[in-house]
């Protein structure tokens, strides 16, 4: 695959004539439009709508249906305990800049961007410069906060609109923050992602799914986040479309019975080491990434690949998409590995969906936090072993006397005490105290005349384990946003002719149903198309304005219906149709009942325009 000239690329498009076209068509308005609007918050019209709902039923059959995942919906509101073990309370942050006279507030690393982007546009750079200016840029939002005052100085990076002074950089929280009940003591946050949702209802998860290891789980849903200064469109929102997938896997083995089938694959990637180097893209075959340890496992490796066929299949241009590593000093601290898939836009490479190693951090936190085991049973391959474990055992009769109406909750939880607490808890009787269990919020004191542990050696076939995480996370909006500049065109012999040639399973619309004239004879044909076509489930749009067929033709291709039905005066001798594809123009003459099921067809890929032209003859419009 030849890698085009990204810059001219960004530089050529037309953004001017592009966002005008997404508002006068109402694929996407500002929310709250007649009051002036709320920054980084988008409300989607009819087209936009359709589109993203396309892709999101694309999502489901290329994700959940294909790989046969477990889909949940979970709340949006989300207690602060659930957030604070996830580490979202104290890490979910941005770093942010204030103008020292106005008080105007800034996203550090997106302004330490912008200022890089002038730098580089000086004519005569040496080549040293660019490349230093480059490095930063591309580790600009990894900085601590006190490398990003120095950093900010260093560059002489000013308040955009003012050119003030700005303030030392400061972590601000992204979350939106609620309270749950009357009272405000119970403290929530809307979540700004749906994994913990998912996490949190593991057990049950893990049960549905007969207990065992790998299997997956999937969520669509709405996230929020608190952006700073949210600018760029529907590409930096405040409210957000998340489809999230959480594959669990045993950490010991994270093969993939389906890598095999993909390693052949040749993708763009940008791994870690070429971003501070060369800062070219390589292409290579997922499976020697694999091999070679620049992708960490076969998991992670296999949802790389799906998803850049995802990406594909829903109009993205491929030699127009990289996946991106992230830096060490970029990644989690408990992550093993994250990829980036990034698609070039106007705006120049854009995050639209991460793919991470997450490790066991999140089970074993939540595990932690609310004192409950989230773990699997994994069978030994080699067959029973003798292991030291610890006998316990509950006195339920003393447990009864003492908790009365919560005794049954207690010995069931002391009978399941992780080893984690069962050592804690031993500690505590050995130097003479007491233990604590925490059971639905309410702590309670064990003494050692209630429990008892004894070292045992058992033979066991098997042994629990924490799973650890794949995440693949994709952000729709972005996705709708790229994939709508990606499908975006100006037909050469006609500047004011755009069109969006969006996959026939993407688009909005499927096809259009045009009257060639305002004539009662050919509007008697349009119930019967209408009936065939809503039988078929095929979306369709009528125009029976009074405008010329041309006029009414320009106005499809510019919302992306690829397909176009012409009602003719042949059609009342015939009953025949003219069938036009929206980006060649190309139109075939072919019967009204046929139409139907070689629309589907065409939606579905089973077959292509050019095997229709060969099956149907030509049409070629009289002047």
């Amino acid at each position: 695959m030849e890698l085009p000239a990204y810059d001219k690329i960004k530089a050529d498009f037309p953004k001017a004539l592009f966002n005008r076209m997404l508002t006068q068509r109402f694929f996407v308005t500002p929310s709250f439009e007649i009051y002036g609007g709320v920054a980084g918050l988008y409300d989607l019209g009819p087209p936009g709508t359709a589109i993203k709902a396309n892709i999101l039923s694309f999502w489901r059959n290329h994700f959940v249906l294909t790989e046969n995942m477990l889909e949940v919906d979970c709340v949006s509101v989300t207690p602060e305990p659930v957030l604070t073990a996830s580490g979202h309370t104290a890490k979910f942050t941005d770093l942010m800049v204030k103008d020292l006279k106005n008080g105007s507030c800034y996203r550090a690393d997106h302004l330490l961007e912008q200022h890089l982007d002038k730098l580089l546009e000086q004519k005569d750079l040496d080549p040293k410069k660019r490349d230093e200016y480059k490095t930063v840029q591309a580790q600009a939002d990894a900085y601590s906060k006190e490398e990003m005052a120095v950093i900010l100085k260093q560059y002489g990076v000013k308040a955009p609109e003012t050119n003030n002074d700005l303030s030392d950089p400061e972590p601000f929280n992204l979350m939106f923050q609620t309270s749950i009940g009357p009272t405000g003591h119970s403290r929530g946050f809307l979540r700004p992602e749906t994994a913990q949702g998912i996490f949190v209802n593991f057990k049950r998860l893990l049960e549905f799914n007969g207990g065992k290891l790998p299997f997956a789980a999937a969520q669509i849903g709405q996230a929020y986040r608190n952006e700073i200064a949210p600018r760029s469109g529907l590409l930096r929102v405040r409210e957000f479309t998340l489809a999230e997938i959480e594959h669990f896997v045993n950490p010991e083995d994270k093969s993939h019975p389906k890598f095999a089938s993909v390693a052949h694959v040749i993708l763009n990637m940008f791994p870690r080491d070429i971003q501070v180097t060369t800062k070219q893209i390589v292409q290579i075959p997922i499976g020697e990434a694999v091999q070679k340890g620049v992708v960490a496992n076969e998991t992670l490796g296999y949802f790389i690949v799906r998803t850049f066929f995802f990406l594909i299949g829903c109009g993205i241009k491929p030699e127009r998409l990289r996946f991106r590593q992230h830096l060490k000093d970029e990644m989690a601290h408990y992550a093993c590995d994250c990829w980036d898939a990034e698609i070039h836009t106007s705006y120049g490479w854009v995050e639209c969906v991460g793919i991470a190693d997450r490790s066991a951090f999140d089970l074993s936190a939540h595990s932690i936090a609310s004192k409950q085991p989230l773990s699997a049973f994994i069978e030994f391959k080699e067959g029973s072993k003798v292991v030291d474990a610890i006998d316990i055992t509950v006195d339920k009769s003393k447990v009864g006397k003492s908790f009365k109406g919560k005794a049954q909750t207690i010995i069931q939880y002391l009978s399941e005490l992780s080893p984690e607490d069962t050592a804690q808890m031993q500690q505590a009787f050995a130097n003479n105290q007491p233990g604590s269990v925490t059971v639905g919020g309410e702590t309670f004191e064990i003494t050692p005349d209630l429990v008892q542990f004894k070292k045992v050696q058992k033979k066991v076939t098997g042994q629990h384990i924490t799973p650890g995480v794949i995440e693949p996370s994709f952000g729709i909006g972005r996705i709708l946003y790229a994939v709508l500049e990606h499908a975006y065109w100006v037909r050469p012999d006609d500047a004011q002719r755009a069109v969006l040639s969006l996959p026939p399973a993407i688009a909005p619309v499927k096809v259009s149903v045009l009257p060639l004239l305002q004539n009662d004879n050919l509007n008697a044909f349009i119930p019967k198309l209408a009936v065939l076509l809503t039988n078929n489930g095929i979306s369709f749009k009528t125009d029976d304005t009074g405008q010329s067929i041309g006029k009414r033709y320009a106005r499809t291709d510019e919302i992306g219906i690829p397909f176009g039905i012409t009602v003719d005066f042949d059609t009342i001798n015939d009953s025949t149709v003219t069938l036009r594809e929206r980006d060649t123009t190309a139109q075939v003459r072919i019967k009204i009942d046929e139409v139907p099921m070689t629309l589907l067809n065409l939606i579905r890929g089973v077959i292509s325009w050019s095997e229709v032209q060969q099956k149907y003859p030509k049409y070629e419009p009289k002047e």
